[in-house]
């Protein structure tokens, strides 16, 4: 193939992109090359997780976290309020603290992750994500400032126009600096023996090490330059548009890099540069013709388009991405010889009739507060339990899990507030749609694998948040206080103790549901396919039908629960069904445990009680710290600790007893053969 050949091929989706922007959305050339400066800004984010991707086979959900920290800090002490660092003091100082916190992370947390399955390293970089994104919030009160949109200064006085659009010294270093990083970068990769070594690493990283290539030092090292490159890209983003706090900004490029990371095949640095660089122009183009709600769908769209288009498994990377096991640990039936002792029939009865007691009589002792907050619990259970269907069971990561929950609220606000519908009906309406929602998310994600589907689905949540449930564009979702109408017209729900009954009411019936799943057939077939979809497939299992079946139910549970929390908050609120929300849901179910129900429901307890325990917003570092530990020292969560412990109990009984129980770990039976005690 020519050089022009392959030129071309690699910025085919980039010309595409571009095409589509200048034909729809038109703007000036002043307008045009601001988003061109944005967009090659973006590309260094790209590049950073495509090289973290290359030398770790994982998808950093991190990336912008990283270099959102080191702005934060360098943008803060820019300031006259701190300390005011002129620019090319805090410039260096951002690029120091970049390289060691990244390297830092992969060192001290992800490093201890280095033989588990990639999908584990893909939810502790959520984990960093989390704890990089605290720190960035809290950051500012440290001088005392509240947080608030922040710019960098511009170093020196220049100014130059396009047109209409009048740029300055932030501009001029962003649109020299950006494309130089991405040329220095290149050079790095192709020149050095660095360079060579990483690209070697990342093809095959054991035989690599066999050769005395140090893998997990240039692991560091590749963390460390994509930190850099993401700091750079925020620093001098706060310089043209503004640093805002939060977390909107982050997922905002995220979502995007994750995109352009899509284009080009993860691996793919030339393609993902240029289509970054193209998305941002867009993205650029579309906010200037108000139409900014529609690009995270409209990246949804390219996203599944460029997914399904490819073809399966066509390199080492994407056919290894898809394989190893799953964070989650099933609850096994006790033998029945065990099950039947006396004892152990008494304390399964003991501990039931303690936990019903517990459930049903918290609102007499918790007070109105305390009942209001424990409802929440038992909703957000409930939503835990949509997340093991899917994620657990079924094997589909899924990031945007409060889409689905925010669709079911949006339902029963609208049926409550303008068509006056009974709230069963109200309910059992939600959890249909959230059942049509997930399968007509599920039919695209039956051809993806790996952690295709997880950004599929934080793209979603990012685009059904912008576009849907704040009302950006359509208004038909009623978002006012309303009064909550009686069941069937008789049984009222309007005090804390009613609602936490019906949530607790909803909770059993979920829970049932799932469990009912699980022990039977299809429940069975679903660990199948998770486990080994090839082999599941050979042995006449429908594939298709499992994975759907888990969409079916994981969305309708999920929509319950928000229909649940619209009635519990007498109101449809935004707020609640963001990517963060999505994200601290799915964190809270791997500290939880996903392989069971008490998993969701210890999640619940745990990401509610840490909200409300710890003041503003400590309780990301809660939920950051916990699926750190969670997964460095019981990967299958609190539900798995507590089988564990229910395990090691029993086999001591089983022993004692002389009963023969091998699905306990530890039992060691002796059997009489003969006359001859066999162990």
């Amino acid at each position: 193939m020519s050089r022009t050949a392959r030129a071309l091929r690699t910025t085919s989706p980039a010309i595409v992109i571009v095409a589509a922007q200048l034909a729809l959305w038109p703007v000036s050339a002043g307008v045009w090359v601001s988003g061109l400066i944005l967009g090659a800004l973006a590309a260094l984010v790209a590049l950073g997780m495509a090289l973290i991707y290359r030398a770790s086979h994982a998808v950093s959900f991190a990336q912008a976290d990283l270099g959102v920290l080191p702005a934060t800090l360098a943008v803060l002490v820019t300031s006259t309020e701190v300390w005011s660092w002129p620019y090319w003091l805090a410039l260096p100082a951002g690029l120091v603290v970049a390289v060691v916190v990244s390297g830092a992370m992969e060192m001290l947390l992800l490093r201890r992750f280095a033989k588990s399955p990639r999908v584990v390293v893909t939810i502790a970089s959520v984990g960093v994500a989390q704890l990089l994104g605290f720190v960035a919030l809290v950051a500012p009160r440290w001088w005392g400032l509240v947080p608030t949109i922040r710019r960098v200064e511009e170093p020196f006085e220049i100014s130059f126009s396009v047109g209409a659009v009048v740029f300055g010294a932030n501009d001029l270093i962003a649109a020299v600096a950006a494309p130089a990083t991405m040329v220095a970068l290149g050079w790095f990769l192709s020149r050095t023996e660095w360079g060579t070594a990483i690209r070697a690493a990342a093809v095959a990283p054991d035989r690599a090490a066999m050769l005395g290539v140090p893998v997990r030092r240039l692991q560091t090292f590749v963390w460390a330059i994509s930190g850099a490159m993401a700091f750079l890209s925020v620093f001098l983003t706060a310089g043209i548009t503004g640093l805002p706090p939060g977390t909107t900004f982050t997922f905002t490029l995220l979502v995007r890099a994750l995109t352009a990371l899509v284009i080009g095949r993860m691996t793919h640095l030339a393609r993902i540069a240029t289509s970054a660089v193209a998305l941002g122009i867009l993205q650029t183009a579309m906010t200037r013709n108000n139409d900014e709600a529609w690009v995270a769908p409209l990246l949804v769209v390219v996203v599944l388009v460029v997914l399904l288009a490819r073809r399966r498994g066509h390199n080492r990377v994407e056919r290894a991405e898809g394989t190893g096991a799953h964070v989650a640990r099933h609850d096994h039936p006790l033998p029945v010889m065990l099950a039947r002792r006396p004892e152990v029939r008494a304390a399964r009865a003991a501990v039931g009739l303690g936990v019903a007691i517990v459930a049903l009589g918290a609102p007499w002792v918790m007070g109105t507060a305390g009942t209001l907050k424990a409802g929440l619990v038992l909703i957000y259970a409930l939503i835990g339990l949509s997340v093991v269907v899917l994620s657990g069971w079924a094997g589909q990561v899924s990031l945007g899990q409060m889409a689905f929950v925010g669709a079911g609220g949006a339902l029963t606000a609208w049926a409550t507030v303008d068509r006056g519908w009974d709230p069963v009906i109200s309910l059992t309406a939600a959890a249909a749609l959230g059942a049509v929602v997930a399968v007509a998310v599920g039919i695209p994600a039956l051809r993806l694998r790996g952690m295709n589907l997880a950004i599929v689905t934080l793209s979603m949540s990012v685009a059904a948040s912008e576009l849907v449930f704040v009302g950006a564009q359509w208004r038909w979702i009623p978002t006012g206080a309303f009064m909550r109408p009686a069941v069937f017209g008789r049984v009222r729900i309007d005090s804390p103790v009613r609602l936490y009954h019906l949530a607790l009411l909803m909770l059993c019936v979920g829970v049932l549901m799932v469990r009912g799943l699980r022990i039977g057939r299809m429940g069975r077939v679903l660990i199948a396919v998770r486990d080994n979809e090839a082999a599941a497939a050979a042995y006449g299992i429908g594939v298709t039908t499992a994975k759907l079946t888990a969409f079916a139910c994981s969305g309708s549970i999920a929509a319950l629960g928000g229909s649940l929390l619209v009635f519990h908050q007498a109101a449809f609120i935004s707020d609640q069904y963001t990517p963060e929300s999505s994200m601290s849901v799915f964190t809270a179910s791997v500290i939880g445990g996903l392989g069971t129900p008490l998993g969701a429901v210890l999640g619940a307890i745990y990401l509610r009680g840490a909200e409300w325990v710890l003041p503003g917003d400590w309780h990301l570092l809660a939920t950051a710290a916990g699926v750190l530990l969670v997964l460095a020292m019981v990967p299958d969560g609190l539900g798995g600790a507590w089988f564990r412990a229910r395990d090691h109990i029993l086999a001591r009984i089983a022993r004692r007893r002389g009963i023969d129980a091998p699905g306990l770990v530890g039992v060691v039976v002796a059997v009489e053969t003969d006359g001859e005690a066999v162990p």
